[in-house]
């Protein structure tokens, strides 16, 4: 049986009700202005800006504080060729023969395709990996994780928050299947491909669709 681990004192500091909505309004104006950007400039993000994204990521909490995932940050250009080239592969499939009518007439209006360039020509690809299981390198046995994809997740939404505090666009590109990413990345076996994120500046031409979110009376329901 595994040794519990010690206990220390937590608090966190009482807002009055003023403060609380004034903080959360700032945080709605900000984040309200995130948007999913497919044309990115070339121009490089310093790495210490992705580390501390990365490090916000990593505060998520986690099934049994398992901590399942993992973030590999690509900035070399011939192997983000390499990622494009497999991307579009898997994608020209998708939409040829995996995607139903329906999905196909979904993203119609978002202007989407087989044809991937961003892979490139953002500077950076964050590509997050889920820990299927913990490997025993002594023994060989498999450690269970747990909650796997719903830690990533929530992990995934805290880096793309950070990301946008930045200032940096981000795009959540998940081709199907992403066995590749795994075996171009040299990844373990016990890891799986979750999401691939392309990051960087908007390019100066960068436009997005112009879409609108569900109302507060459409996502919340009182009990």
């Amino acid at each position: 049986m595994s040794k519990a681990p010690s206990r220390i004192p937590f608090s966190l500091p009482r807002l009055s009700e003023e403060e609380m909505n004034r903080k959360l309004d700032s945080m709605y104006g900000q984040l309200s202005q995130r948007r999913t950007v497919r044309s990115f400039s070339s121009e490089p993000i310093p790495m210490e800006v992705l580390e501390k994204a990365i490090r916000i990521a990593g505060t998520a909490p986690s099934g049994a504080h398992k901590q399942p995932w993992s973030f590999c940050v690509v900035t070399n250009a011939e192997l983000r060729k390499r990622i494009r080239a497999k991307v579009e592969e898997e994608e020209r499939r998708s939409y040829e023969e995996r995607m139903s009518q329906k999905w196909l007439e979904d993203l119609e209006p978002l202007g989407t395709d087989a044809i991937k360039p961003y892979i490139e020509e953002a500077p950076a690809l964050i590509v997050v990996f889920k820990k299927v299981h913990e490997p025993d390198e002594v023994s060989g046995a498999r450690h269970p994780n747990y909650y796997v994809s719903e830690s990533c997740g929530i992990a995934v939404g805290l880096l793309l928050a950070a990301l946008h505090e930045a200032g940096l666009a981000t795009l959540t590109h998940t081709p199907s299947p992403m066995n590749f990413l795994a075996e171009l990345l040299e990844r373990p076996s016990h890891e799986r491909a979750f999401l691939n994120i392309p990051v960087g500046w908007p390019s100066s031409d960068a436009t997005v669709p112009n879409l609108s979110r569900k109302p507060l009376n459409e996502i919340l329901f009182r009990y």
